[in-house]
């Protein structure tokens, strides 16, 4: 796919009113989502299409959302008043997203990724049935696709590792890419968990845990290293994580 410009090049010239990052799952969007929370710029929400699609409705602003196409309007009404960021995963596929070219150019739609060794390990230590197609790079390929192609311009990737290794000089870079201002105080928040988190709190462990951008080294019984069925998902996923991460952004500092 050719864009027109680099995301490193292509500095917003007006701030959106909503800022989307997506993430295969374990990709440590989460954490970046609690730090946005910090923010009072913004109004935030957590994986409103993954808990349409999960759970059969989701919230925007006291509303009780059943359709895709109802949860974007509801997010671009909610924009009309005040900026949002909201994080979603790619377990699931969102058919109303890709097709919607309005949806694809209003949005900042930036993008998050993990190396995809770490994020199988994670995902089946917490869900042995999952498949292939719900480690999610794939999906979230196909969505950095869409909006490359709907916008002409490379969208926004952070490389997770850079977050964790340089997390004021990543974000920064980020905020410049996306049109805010960047706030050092957000880098550090209280634990605890999130009401947010509580329908599936087991995913949410981790961020709930966290004060901040730091590694946590984990241990898993089975990998990619000695799990047939996970190394078969890692030489699937692998090319998408690749090409995703031929555009990371460069943290600047």
């Amino acid at each position: 796919m050719n864009y027109s410009s680099r995301a490193s090049d292509s500095v917003p010239t007006e701030n959106p009113r909503i800022i989307a990052m997506w993430s295969a799952p374990r990709s440590r969007s989460t954490a970046f989502l609690r730090m946005m929370m910090e923010r009072e710029d913004l109004t935030t929400l957590h994986e409103p299409f993954s808990h349409l699609a999960d759970f059969g409705s989701t919230e925007v602003a006291g509303r009780t959302i059943d359709t895709e196409v109802g949860l974007i309007e509801a997010i671009r009404e909610l924009a009309g008043t005040t900026p949002v960021f909201f994080k979603d995963t790619t377990d699931f596929r969102f058919p109303a997203v890709l097709a919607d070219q309005r949806f694809l150019t209003e949005a900042r739609h930036t993008f998050i990724i993990r190396k995809p060794a770490e994020v199988i390990a994670s995902h089946y230590a917490l869900n042995p049935d999952v498949t292939a197609d719900d480690i999610g790079f794939g999906r979230l390929h196909e969505l950095f696709e869409a909006v490359g192609t709907a916008t002409g311009d490379v969208p926004v990737v952070v490389d997770s590792d850079d977050l964790l290794d340089r997390p004021a000089d990543t974000v920064r870079e980020y905020c410049a890419q996306v049109g805010l201002p960047f706030l050092p105080e957000t880098l550090n928040w209280a634990t605890g968990m999130r009401e947010e988190w509580r329908k599936a709190p087991q995913w949410h462990q981790d961020a709930g845990r966290s004060a901040g951008f730091t590694r946590a080294p984990r241990e898993y019984e089975f990998t990619v290293d000695n799990h047939p069925a996970l190394a078969a998902f890692h030489r699937r996923q692998l090319p998408y994580y690749e090409e995703l991460r031929r555009h990371r952004l460069s943290p600047r500092g």
